[in-house]
């Protein structure tokens, strides 16, 4: 089953923020995600309202927590700490 992942994000210093950004693409890449929206319109509807959401779809469950847990992505992870606040979570498919 695929598997999406979904971040909010508030970006509090985008220099650093972008360095995470870098890294991190190549990462979910290297896992076999694909970006389905990064950022974009949005509409909160209900919670904390974070003006950066990011949904990515890879191709198991067990695919994005590898991601996750990768040497190269949690050296991202680290930039993200410096320069952002967020919420982000793996939700496997129904189909």
């Amino acid at each position: 089953m695929k598997a999406y992942w979904i971040a909010h994000v508030e970006v509090t210093d985008p220099e650093t923020y972008g360095k995470y950004a870098a890294i991190a693409t190549e990462a979910i890449t290297a896992h076999g995600g694909v970006f389905l929206a990064r950022s974009g319109r949005h509409r909160q509807l209900e919670g904390t309202d974070r003006a950066r959401n990011v949904v990515a779809v890879f191709p198991s469950f067990e695919a994005a927590c590898a991601c996750y847990d990768s040497p190269r992505y949690q050296e991202a992870v680290a930039f993200a700490k410096l320069s952002s606040k967020r919420d982000v979570v793996v939700v496997e498919a129904l189909e």
